[in-house]
């Protein structure tokens, strides 16, 4: 029985309004789109709840959960996931977004702390996984 704590923070720079990046967090749609994940729910509300399915490679059921409880509309996101891998937990992590207002663009900065259960997931899986659907992100902002 292991526990590793690790945090970790990543900054992009959109070619959008503040108003327009959280809109891709705050849309159902538009978050499907570029978070991914076989399924995806979102109650993007304080209090709301997202819930996000899928599979590994070798078929172990991947579900994300998590609750929001601080937003701020073009300002800042706050939740916190908790990571199941076969209904067993994996990873808790308190994640904070913010949106900051760079002439016609957005810097944003995701700071994440996680703790880590047992091996089931490691910090360097998070952190790419993340920076990944960052990308991703990008990409919607594009279209």
């Amino acid at each position: 029985m292991t526990v590793l704590h690790s945090t970790f923070t990543l900054e992009r720079t959109y070619p959008a309004s503040p108003e327009r990046v959280f809109a891709a967090w705050a849309d159902p749609a538009a978050k499907a789109r570029w978070f991914g994940g076989e399924t995806h729910e979102l109650d993007f509300r304080v209090g709301g709840r997202e819930r996000t399915g899928g599979h590994t490679p070798d078929g172990k059921q991947l579900t994300a959960a998590s609750t929001y409880h601080d937003i701020v509309p073009g300002e800042r996101i706050v939740y916190s996931t908790t990571l199941t891998g076969d209904d067993v937990l994996a990873t808790v992590s308190l994640t904070t977004v913010e949106l900051l207002a760079e002439g016609e663009a957005t810097r944003l900065v995701l700071t994440e702390q996680d703790t880590f259960l047992d091996g089931a997931e490691k910090p360097e899986w998070r952190e790419q996984g993340t920076s990944d659907w960052l990308t991703k992100l990008g990409k919607e902002l594009e279209s």
